[in-house]
């Protein structure tokens, strides 16, 4: 196995973890590890882009740093999504919950560089949600659920592991992952 670094980014919906991936990838060149899934593409989704969209059957032969199964479909990220990235950069990122940050930390050790995004007004998530194209069900949904409260904190576990990032302005930012990202190319 190759070893590189993988940013894992967490957070609580819509503190702009994306947006962060995104920037990664098109400043730093850094590509985001695709994860699987068994559930069908949506409209303009791209296998291998996207997702890799598996079957149940070809799902199962993937070898998973974690997984989860919700609303029926599996979905997953996987040692061979990882060595996909890092074969074409030494750093790789991908956006996942508490939960699975944990586990990557458990199990990649030094090669995870963990990135909890946060703001400092919650309140502000919902304009975000509602600029992103989110339905209000769907934005009531996720404000209101355990997840969404369990990462609007960083997990005590993950205190003083986790570089932190306030996302209230989008130039500030930029520069601390750009200082991020050099640190971790010297």
């Amino acid at each position: 196995m190759q070893n590189g670094k993988v940013i894992v980014v967490f957070g609580p919906t819509g503190v702009g973890k994306t947006t962060i991936t995104h920037y990664l990838n098109e400043k730093w060149g850094i590509p985001q590890v695709i994860t699987h899934t068994t559930r069908a593409p949506r409209i303009g989704e791209v296998n291998g882009q996207d997702y890799y969209f598996e079957s149940p059957e070809s799902f199962a032969k993937n070898h998973y740093l974690e997984d989860v199964t919700y609303a029926g479909n599996h979905y997953g990220s996987s040692w061979e999504g990882l060595e996909r990235a890092w074969e074409h950069h030494k750093i790789a990122s991908i956006v996942l919950d508490s939960v699975g940050a944990e586990t990557y930390m458990k199990e990649l050790g030094d090669d995870v560089v963990l990135l909890y995004v946060t703001i400092s007004n919650p309140k502000i998530l919902m304009e975000r949600l509602k600029r992103r194209g989110d339905l209000p069900a769907a934005m009531a949904k996720r404000l209101n659920s355990a997840d969404f409260e369990r990462d609007l904190a960083l997990p005590d576990a993950l205190k003083g592991k986790a570089t932190v990032i306030k996302n209230d302005d989008w130039p500030l930012t930029k520069s601390a992952l750009d200082r991020l990202v050099e640190k971790l190319e010297s």
